[in-house]
């Protein structure tokens, strides 16, 4: 399942800064642990101030996404008039990381790696498959969405750079077809297992160009400290497909073999070494005889 970027690290930020007020940090606390519809009235009691001050609070942390409201009678039991308004909290999780860190998106790829993994596949393939499909899901829906037309290399990187941002990449055009990213949002744990790491991000980028079906563009590694290993440039040939599952699992099969072909050429050595010293010792018993 396709998940959308949460929300940017600007609203992010507004939003908690709502609570540096000590008395409405107070009241969210106290509406959060109620586990019910509170009144303006239970609210101002709580921190000891006025109900038309507790509802100048209570409607910042609403408007802040923090708390809803609405007008409901307390216990269920209707009386004449009109209702009071009751508020309590929403759903959202808020996270404010500086810079931007995306954890919650890398662990998700891997649990559906996990659970997805194919026979005959290994781990690592599985996350690359995944990060790629998911890829290509936000990309298509990103294409549904906009209905772009066609997508040269220069209009493809500026449709790219909304989801880039809202990602946390922090993308900076360098000339109008190549897009460097600032930021990995998948650091630190990018640094702890780079191959794995740097190949989903790969794969996820490269598949959502193609599912957004940007044309003359792809995603290559080109680390460089302190910012994402994947970079947005032309691709070789301007007519190429985007990169796709079977160029990221190429790429991955490559290092494969890459690592079986030393073992090989290092089971080699030893076989030769062994005959060599074989034929040595066969040389010293018939000098002997």
């Amino acid at each position: 399942m396709a998940s959308e970027p949460s929300a940017p690290a600007g609203s992010a930020i507004d939003s908690v800064s709502v609570l540096s007020e000590d008395s409405r940090r107070r009241m969210f606390a106290f509406i959060r642990r109620a586990r019910r519809a509170v009144t303006r009235d239970e609210a101002a009691a709580s921190v000891g101030i006025s109900r038309k001050l507790a509802a100048f609070h209570l409607d910042k942390l609403v408007d802040a996404g923090l708390l809803r409201a609405r007008y409901e009678t307390p216990g269920g039991v209707r009386k004449v008039g009109r209702q009071p308004k009751v508020y309590e909290p929403t759903d959202a999780q808020i996270t404010v990381s500086i810079p931007d860190r995306r954890h919650e998106l890398l662990a998700e790829l891997l649990l559906d790696a996990v659970l997805a993994e194919g026979k005959g596949e290994s781990a690592a393939q599985a996350a690359v498959r995944t990060a790629e499909e998911r890829g290509r899901q936000l990309g298509e829906a990103a294409r549904e969405d906009a209905r772009p037309g066609r997508l040269g290399a220069e209009r493809g990187l500026t449709v790219c750079e909304h989801l880039l941002d809202g990602y946390g990449y922090e993308p900076v055009r360098d000339t109008p077809t190549h897009l460097r990213l600032r930021n990995c949002p998948f650091h630190p744990l990018a640094a702890k297992a780079p191959d794995l790491v740097c190949g989903m991000n790969l794969a996820f980028l490269g598949g959502y160009l193609g599912g957004l079906e940007v044309k003359g563009i792809q995603a290559v590694l080109a680390p460089e400290p302190g910012e994402c290993c994947v970079r947005l440039g032309p691709s070789d040939d301007d007519h190429a497909e985007p990169v796709g599952r079977s160029g990221q699992a190429a790429e991955v099969d490559r290092t494969d073999e890459a690592h079986e072909a030393e073992q090989v050429e290092e089971s080699g050595q030893a076989d030769q070494a062994g005959r060599a010293d074989q034929a040595g010792r066969a040389d010293q018993v018939i000098q002997n005889r």
